[in-house]
Order: structure tokens, then sequence, then C-alpha cells
């Protein structure tokens, strides 16, 4: 069995899962290629305000799907095709994602699973999840896109630890580093969950897109990204979410304070 990813719909909210059942859902290479499908599929859905992204069986994701590397790792071409095509298609998918996405992280979170975290807007751990990438016990190292993407979220001093020590950090190390918002017990993980979304899904979504967009445009460090950016932000301006959400917050607000919108 390859493994699969999981989609279900409630409203305005998708919930992602990836299932490997007994293997604490490792990545196959089936799975990197439906993360990506389903990812793009997102971009297309105007009804869509958040998504959750998490693992099945009480565990996030154990890393890759070991079993498979040996069809492929030996092979520069097929190894590069691997990393470059499936996981990174898969990775870029979730980042080039325009709606808010939630990791709901528990149990284990190792080698690609940390890369998929990193991917994720707002990370929520369970107090007993595990974090690392002992990929240096396998005989090799992390690709290069990768490694740049947990170095920009989880900073140099834990990938260093992960990559070069083979270093297991706990969900309280990993907040308070930053990698990770918030950390609750597995009891309260539900709920938290769905207060969070509940608070996403309640905000405007293209207000929560354009957000998303300006944030990855100026993280990428474009020298020319600057005019896009200001384009679409007071393109904005005009729109009828834009003038609803401020007439509907005015009209909460003391008379003193509220003022017609032309």
């Amino acid at each position: 069995m390859s493994g699969r990813i999981q989609l279900q719909r409630q409203d305005a909210l998708a919930l992602v899962t990836l299932s490997h059942p007994g293997r604490f859902n490792a990545m196959s290479r089936a799975m990197w290629r439906e993360l990506r499908a389903v990812f793009v599929s997102f971009q297309q859905d105007a009804a869509l305000r958040c998504v959750v992204l998490r693992g099945e069986g009480g565990h996030f994701c154990a890393g890759g799907d070991i079993f498979e590397y040996p069809d492929f790792r030996f092979s520069e071409a097929g190894l590069r095709d691997f990393h470059e095509n499936d996981v990174w298609g898969g990775l870029q998918a979730v980042l080039d994602c325009d709606v808010p996405v939630v990791a709901q992280i528990e149990g284990n979170c190792m080698g690609a699973g940390v890369e998929i975290a990193c991917c994720c807007d707002i990370r929520i751990a369970a107090d007993s999840s595990r974090f690392g990438a002992p990929i240096g016990r396998l005989g090799f190292p992390m690709a290069p896109r990768e490694a740049a993407l947990v170095l920009r979220e989880a900073g140099g001093p834990t990938v260093r630890e992960m990559l070069l020590e083979a270093a297991v950090l706990t969900a309280q190390q990993m907040l308070a580093r930053g990698f990770v918002q918030r950390i609750v017990s597995e009891e309260a993980m539900a709920g938290e969950i769905a207060g969070t979304t509940q608070r996403i899904v309640a905000l405007a979504p293209q207000a929560a897109r354009l957000n998303k967009q300006t944030l990855r445009t100026l993280q990428s460090g474009a020298p020319d990204a600057l005019p896009a950016l200001l384009a679409r932000a007071y393109d904005y301006a005009d729109s009828p979410e834009h003038r609803e959400g401020i007439t509907a917050f005015l009209a909460k607000r003391p008379a003193e304070f509220s003022v017609p919108i032309p």
C-alpha cells in the first residue's frame, strides 16, 4: 500500500489528511503527487476559506517512505526527478496556496513531515509531538530546496541540530524557537483546531488571500515586486468584500464613530 491523501470538505473548510497506515504516514511518491493535485485544486475554489493539514492515527508524518527508496535513490536522474518534481511539486503547491493553511501536528513530525509543516501558515502542535530530520542515519543529505525551506522556517540552529546531530526536538523546544505558534494537549487539540478554523473562516476570504500573496512575495525578496503588490492592495478598495466589511464593522460601533461609506 502506497498511502494516500484524504480530502474532506466541511463547507468553507477543507481537511487534508496524510494517510499511510502502519508507516506513521510516511510520504510515498504517490502521496506527494496527490498532495500537489489537491492543493492546486484549492486555488480555483472561491468558496474555500481555510485548510487543515493533518496526519492519520495520532501522527503527522514520519518522513519519506524509505521502502520506495531503492527504486530511485541510486540513480542521479531518478533522485533528481523525485526531489525536484514529486517532493518539491507537492511542497510548492502548499506554499502557493492562497487559502490559510493550519498544520495539526501530533506524534511524529520527521523529515518530510517537517518540510510539509514548514509550508503551513499556522502550526499547532500536541505537547507530545516530536520533530526532527535524522536522514543522516540513512546516509544522504537533505535536498537543497528542501533545506532552504526548513532553514527559513525553523532557523539555522534548529536545522543544523536536526541534520548534523540527528537531534529530535520536543514541541516545547520548537515553540521556544518560534516554529510552532501554540502547544496544546492531545485532548485539547480538536477544540483548538476548531476554534482556530472558525476564526479564520469568519474573516474576509479575499483579504486573507491578498495577505498571503503579499507575505509570500515580500518573503521572496524580489526587488520588482512592490508595484504589483501595491496594485493588488489598492484595487481591493472598490471590492464588495471591502465595502461590506467596513460597513458591517461600523454598524456595530457607537453612532459617533459611524460615517457613511461612499
